[in-house]
């Protein structure tokens, strides 16, 4: 408020001074705003849960190949020979005896080697198997020479069979040394023992069969 002094001044009341004061006090401050729920205000965010996957998506995972940490398929290669030697074994014992004619029968024994690789290589999200093996089976027949019937034993040697290419398979036929059968007789022999090599055949693409279904 303003008033006159006895000397005819105007005085300013201390009360408008203050109230100034005041006002610019408050301008300079920081304002804080509160948030209070109100039929106006949007909504506070609900916890959704997760869709599960497309079948789709779930297909095209499933269909995946190679390991996890493979997921673009583009290179991996493994072995399969913890699962392919003894599969190759329990198939060739399988044979069983081959008669040859009158002359005499023979069976494959035990596969006593076994040596090679078998493996699954995904490239670019394809799968591709392979194999390559060197194979000698154990052998043991009877034959009638010159009217008496006598035991033998040899091996049958397979220097290799590869995926795609068993169909030129070859084989050796060693026979355990027999010193009273002539040299005539142990050719005669081998050559029985050869007859191994269709039934051996059908045995190895079986596998191959089974491998390419892994």
């Amino acid at each position: 408020m303003e008033s006159l002094s006895g000397g005819g001044e105007v005085v300013t009341s201390s009360s408008n001074s203050k109230s100034q004061e005041e006002e610019e006090k408050a301008a300079s401050s920081y304002t804080y705003w509160v948030r209070n729920k109100t039929e106006a205000a949007a909504p506070l965010p609900v916890p959704q849960k997760l869709q599960q996957q497309s079948s789709s998506e779930s297909q095209s995972q499933s269909h995946q190949l190679g390991s996890a940490w493979n997921r673009a398929g583009t290179w991996e290669e493994k072995s399969l020979n913890h699962w392919a030697i003894p599969r190759i074994k329990e198939l060739l014992v399988s044979v069983g005896s081959i008669s040859f004619s009158s002359r005499g029968t023979a069976q494959v024994e035990d596969v006593t080697k076994c040596v090679g690789d078998a493996l699954v290589v995904v490239v670019r999200n394809k799968k591709r198997v392979s194999f390559t093996y060197e194979l000698s089976l154990k052998v043991k027949g009877e034959w009638v020479i010159q009217g008496n019937k006598k035991l033998l034993g040899g091996h049958i040697d397979v220097p290799e069979i590869s995926f795609g290419e068993l169909d030129d398979l070859q084989m050796e036929v060693r026979l355990n040394e027999a010193s009273d059968i002539s040299h005539q007789d142990k050719i005669e022999i081998c050559n029985d023992l050869k007859l191994f090599l269709q039934p051996v055949r059908e045995k190895l693409l079986q596998f191959e069969q089974e491998l390419k279904d892994r």
